[in-house]
């Protein structure tokens, strides 16, 4: 049983994903700072915050669309961990890895919204 949002395992992932960003976003040249380093960490943060949102809400139906916002900030990250990585900012060891971390918070993120919308069958 989840008690809160802070046993859902997708909101634990999605914290280390933060915080994996954030180290990464540290070499990002300093004239970057108010550029996509900052909108790279808005959105990344936006993944954990959504999640707990929607799981203080008060229905099924809420959390779901939440998780749904998680997925767009999560696309909205590995868009711009692909510029990063274009602009020379990221090695194309560190994007991969980020990459892959983003692939399996997306699928943690389908798999809960799935079995939410069975729960309401």
């Amino acid at each position: 049983m989840v008690l809160s949002y802070r046993d859902l395992r997708v909101w634990q992932e999605s914290m280390d994903f933060v915080t994996d960003v954030y180290k990464a976003t540290e070499t990002f040249p300093k004239n970057e700072v108010f550029g996509i380093s900052a909108q790279l960490r808005r959105a990344v943060v936006s993944i954990p915050s959504n999640i707990a949102e929607g799981s203080a809400r008060k229905g099924r139906r809420e959390l779901i669309n939440f998780l749904h916002i998680a997925k767009g900030s999560l696309a909205e990250s590995t868009t711009q961990l692909e510029i990063a990585k274009r602009l020379g900012f990221l090695s194309e060891e560190s994007f991969e890895k980020l990459i892959e971390k983003g692939e399996t918070i997306a699928k943690m993120i389908n798999s809960l919204i799935r079995s939410l919308n069975r729960k309401e069958e």
